[in-house]
């Protein structure tokens, strides 16, 4: 059973990332509860929202991104479950009419409850660990952005996808971005722990 569950989960995390990139927006929507709650970069709030906004940005065509995720780490407590997936986002866009790649090595930090029809994930967060911003091909434009750049002022953890949110797409942060080494990310980390003792218990 045990493994059973593991196989799922595993399998409803990398889903989601072939959704989420492909545009498949129903089978995105399957994958979380109805009220589920999603905190990255860019926006922190509910999961239907951030659809959303995906969905736009994806039928603009301004960016092109994929997720690819790893073998996660999960815990179970009966009918919850908390998952903890290195994943490594990449971005394409053009940058003031430059191109450029953005990567970022993070991980997903998901809960995830037991319903009727499976699993899904009820809460993720993604926590950032490094990221930079390369030039699809070098040019003197890339190197006068970058001179011209104040970067310095972001957490390392995320400086680069920051940066590009800000300048290149005109966006705000989310009010809370996890990283390695936050306060947030060590109350986050409890929080769950306390909700998958609960489900144990």
């Amino acid at each position: 059973m045990e493994f059973a569950d593991k196989f799922a989960i595993s399998e409803l995390v990398q889903a989601w990332g072939v959704y989420r990139d492909q545009g498949r927006w129903k089978d995105l929507r399957g994958t979380f509860t109805p009220d589920g709650h999603i905190s990255a970069s860019w926006f922190r709030g509910s999961f239907e929202q951030f659809v959303e906004r995906c969905q736009a940005n994806f039928s603009a065509g301004n960016s092109w991104s994929r997720h690819h995720l790893f073998a996660p780490n999960i815990k179970l407590g009966k009918d919850r479950a908390v998952a903890e997936t290195p994943v490594i986002i990449r971005v394409r866009q053009k940058f003031n009419g430059i191109e450029v790649d953005l990567t970022s090595c993070s991980r997903f930090l998901d809960r995830l409850e037991r319903h009727a029809g499976g699993w899904l994930i009820a809460e993720r967060a993604a926590i950032y660990e490094r990221d930079r911003l390369d030039p699809v091909e070098p040019s003197p434009e890339f190197d006068a952005l970058f001179a011209a750049a104040e970067t310095a002022h972001y957490p390392e953890q995320y400086r680069y996808m920051a940066f590009r949110i800000a300048h290149a797409e005109g966006r705000t942060l989310a009010p809370v971005v996890y990283r390695d080494g936050g306060a947030e990310t060590a109350d986050l980390y409890a929080r769950y722990s306390a909700w998958l003792a609960v489900g144990t218990s």
